[in-house]
Order: C-alpha cells, then sequence, then structure tokens
C-alpha cells in the first residue's frame, strides 16, 4: 500500500470510529467540511489534496473541535495499525 493510500485509510478509519460516537451523519458532515479531502457519503476518504499531514491534521482538528480529548483517545489505536503514518511534519 502506497503512502497515499495509507493515509486515506487511516483518515477512513478515523471517520469510521468519530461515526460511532457522533452518528453517522454527524461524522461524513464534519468530515467533508475538510478542505484538503474529498469524502464520499459513506465516509470513505476517496482523494487526498495536496499534503497528507496536513490534511489528516487538518480532519482530526475538526473532530477534536467538537469532542476534544475524547477524540485524541479514541483515534490513538488506529495510528498503531499504520505506524508509516505521521500526524506532523
Amino acid at each position: 500500500m502506497d503512502q497515499t493510500e495509507q493515509y486515506k485509510s487511516v483518515m477512513s478509519e478515523i471517520i469510521a470510529k468519530q461515526s460511532v460516537i457522533l452518528g453517522p451523519d454527524m461524522a461524513v458532515i464534519r468530515a467533508k467540511k475538510v478542505p484538503n479531502i474529498r469524502i464520499g457519503d459513506s465516509g470513505v476518504v476517496i482523494e487526498i489534496i495536496g499534503d497528507p499531514i496536513e490534511a489528516l491534521n487538518s480532519l482530526i482538528d475538526t473532530y477534536v473541535e467538537l469532542s476534544g480529548q475524547i477524540v485524541k483517545n479514541s483515534i490513538g489505536p488506529i495510528f498503531i495499525k499504520y505506524p508509516e503514518v505521521k500526524q506532523t511534519k
């Protein structure tokens, strides 16, 4: 799996996790507000526009605005599955 695909997978899993916490509609609506990613109606990341690290951070930030530390705690295990994916430059 190439790096972009890994970032898309991580972001899709984050959206899925937030769907459980916030409900699927709210999770997808919030994700679609992130300018540098395109999201399908089911919450799957279709495209990353620009830097994938920036896109990932923007997605996380949009959920942190709603739920704070709960988001960070809930997504931690996702990053264990993708050790190559970085959150910061």
